[in-house]
């Protein structure tokens, strides 16, 4: 048998340090990451339209008496996909062969993969993943965006009246209910928020 699952307390011991951002969006259980590159790789996967969910050190791969627990398992609209980042000398060479004959695709990800202005931007939302936002104000920005077709940051904000501006803008992004340019450049005020189509 190639793959083993194992419980939370365990994945836990293998993470030592604590990574930031603290928060996550769609990681399914608890956030554990083996490095600051395994983390940043979190960052871009929570605003990824693509990825649906992802988790941390998900299970064990085997060969013969060796195992090894990859860094992510990413479910996306295309199927599941192993992920780990490459900081890790002690990643067997099985590792990838052992994850595709499981079903999953496997990627193997490097610092200098990772878009720079996605990911400064990816965490600077991703401070404010736990922000709830009042259905009020949620209404009244997406009423505005059906009215105006787009807004920049600076015009978008004046539709918070309950959260803080900032933070329910970040929220409701990292929600999906709008949709904002994270490669371009940082966000600022003039950055073009639009409501999220399907």
């Amino acid at each position: 048998m190639s793959i083993s699952t194992s419980s939370s307390r365990d994945a836990l011991a293998v993470a030592a340090q604590v990574f930031y951002p603290l928060h996550t969006v769609r990681c399914s259980g608890p956030g554990i990451f083996r490095s600051q590159l395994s983390r940043d790789i979190a960052c871009i996967l929570d605003v990824d339209d693509d990825v649906n969910s992802w988790s941390c050190m998900p299970f064990l791969l085997a060969n013969e008496n060796e195992t090894y627990r990859p860094d992510f398992l990413v479910e996306t609209v295309n199927g599941l996909v192993v992920i780990d980042s490459n900081v890790d000398a002690g990643r067997p060479a099985w590792v990838g062969l052992k994850a595709q004959e499981a079903g999953y695709q496997y990627d193997v990800i490097d610092r200098s993969a990772l878009p720079a202005t996605r990911l400064r931007n990816a965490k600077d939302l991703l401070r404010y993943a736990r922000y709830e936002v009042s259905l009020s104000d949620r209404v009244r920005l997406l009423a505005l965006l059906d009215e105006n077709g787009s807004l920049s940051v600076a015009d978008a904000l004046g539709a918070f009246a309950d959260a803080k501006p900032i933070g329910g803008l970040a929220s409701l992004f990292l929600q999906r209910f709008i949709t904002m340019d994270l490669d371009v450049s940082l966000i600022g005020p003039e950055t073009i928020v639009s409501r999220k189509r399907d």
